[in-house]
């Protein structure tokens, strides 16, 4: 047993030592089941789930909401490069820890120019730049009540001798402190000569008190994003454009994921942008993982034609069953350090805890996220159910959406995808929640408190399986009622 995958120690640990004391049952807690994982080599997330990047799942909504309850979403890429990066900057300006360049105004500036800012909070300095000398706050409590929005802000803003500021330079623990204290709605970071340095607002405490399990990068204190790359012409130019956004994780997107072009982009993005980490895939056997691994990735993407609305192993007579995928790459996988993602097949809890019970790091939902208010597009009803539209990336219908490159290649393209609808799942802030939930019951059944734990277990031979006949899949689902009705969380 490798005792660095554990927290805590044993019973026979723990009452066996000849130091331990009488121990009573407010002496001992037990630990709780962490379903923390790695997505990548270095990108830790809070919850081992990820929103696959189609246009009927992942846009900026859904990234948001997922990264807030511990997961990451991957940004599709059937649009135009400066709309998928605009996506980017939507989910890392939705939080902030320190903000760096606020928006600012001048004491000559009116309420009309601050109407057109449309914050709540506004830094006034002297020259009317972000780095000027603060000299007071205007907030949207300031003017409500104005008729006149002619009026310069130097009339009506606070002045600085009755703000309450930060001193730069100051610790976010720090400055969050101050603000809960001083009960404002934004606090000024100022240099000791009176220069602005940055602002923090309530609106992100807030995020933090309501999200705790948010994955957030440790430095600017923003919300992780993924987004996804097609493997072509025009791959370089849209990785250096999401790079610049402020990207974290790039996928590259394909079908068969071993390729010359594909090593090509994960070589190019290891060299060109180090910061941000590679996905590679997807692909089902060793042998095309290993041409990734060799190549760099840092995580991989694993599954072949297992998706709900994918017709790949029916047109293309190619793919694997998916847990024979994964449980095959994640052995050479756990060899380089990388983490698995199981790409495709995730429609219920129990088929995530399957997935990371053999090898799996990470599951990536899409149809299962589809249903779901974050998800893009609006509900429908169809005999008495709401739903929404789900299509394949690889059906006709995603090829007349988005990316104009795409229509022109629809004509010739072979569909290995269908569209169709799912039914309305609700919020991701309370679907999310359901899962994981499902996987902690899971493991406390499977005996192990985390997916390390499991990991070790799988490979020692210790976690066991069996196959189950027709009649066992039937006797272990609902069966021999004349209705019933299912309800995931209340």
């Amino acid at each position: 047993m490798d005792e660095s995958l554990y927290d805590g120690v044993s019973a026979q640990q723990l009452f066996c030592n000849k130091d331990s004391n009488g121990l009573t049952f407010d002496d001992v807690i037990s630990l709780d089941v962490d379903v923390a994982t790695n997505l990548t080599k270095s990108v830790k997330l809070s919850a081992p789930i990820v929103s696959s990047p189609m246009d009927t799942v992942t846009e900026a909504n859904m990234a948001i909401a997922i990264a807030l309850q511990g997961g990451l979403g991957f940004l599709h890429c059937n649009n135009s490069i400066e709309q998928q990066a605009e996506m980017v900057r939507a989910v890392k300006h939705y939080e902030n820890g320190f903000i760096p360049e606020p928006k600012v105004l001048g004491p000559t500036n009116t309420v009309v120019d601050l109407d057109e800012l449309k914050v709540s909070g506004v830094p006034i300095t002297e020259d009317g730049r972000p780095t000027g000398k603060l000299v007071g706050l205007v907030t949207s409590r300031d003017v409500d009540f104005i008729e006149d929005r002619s009026v310069s802000l130097s009339t009506i803003m606070v002045p600085l001798e009755q703000l309450v500021v930060g001193t730069f330079p100051i610790s976010l623990e720090k400055a969050n402190k101050v603000l809960k204290e001083a009960k404002k709605g934004t606090l000024p970071i100022v240099e000791v000569s009176g220069y602005l340095v940055s602002l923090i607002t309530r609106l992100d405490l807030l995020k933090h008190r309501d999200y705790p399990n948010a994955v957030r990068d440790p430095e600017t204190h923003k919300l992780l994003v993924g987004a996804a790359v097609s493997v072509n012409e025009q791959a370089k130019p849209r990785i250096d454009a999401l790079a610049a956004a402020g990207a974290d994780v790039i996928a590259l997107d394909a079908r068969q994921g071993d390729s010359a072009a594909q090593i090509e982009l994960v070589k190019y993005i290891k060299q060109t942008h180090p910061s941000v980490e590679v996905v590679g895939g997807n692909v089902v056997t060793t042998k095309q993982l290993k041409n990734l691994l060799d190549a760099g990735v840092d995580g991989v993407r694993v599954g072949m034609g297992v998706g709900s609305v994918s017709t790949s192993q029916v047109v293309k007579a190619v793919g694997r069953a998916q847990l024979s995928a994964i449980y095959n790459t994640a052995l050479l996988a756990k060899d380089y350090g990388v983490p698995v993602i199981a790409d495709g097949g995730i429609g219920s809890p129990g088929a995530a805890i399957k997935a990371l019970s053999l090898g799996a790091s990470v599951v990536m939902m899409g149809s299962s996220l589809a249903g779901t208010a974050e998800a893009p597009g609006d509900y429908f009803f169809q005999d008495g159910m709401r739903l929404k539209h789900y299509y394949g990336s690889g059906s006709h219908e995603y090829y007349r959406h988005g990316d104009p490159a795409h229509a022109t290649a629809a004509a010739s393209h072979v569909a290995v995808g269908v569209s169709g609808a799912v039914v309305d799942q609700g919020s991701v802030h309370k679907y999310l929640p359901y899962i994981q939930q499902s996987i902690r019951h899971g493991f406390q059944d499977l005996g192990v408190c985390s997916i390390p734990q499991l990991h070790t277990a799988l490979y020692k031979g210790e976690l066991r399986f069996e196959r189950r006949t027709v009649s066992a899949q039937k006797e272990g689902g609902v069966h021999d009622l004349f209705t019933y009705s299912k309800q995931l969380y209340a």
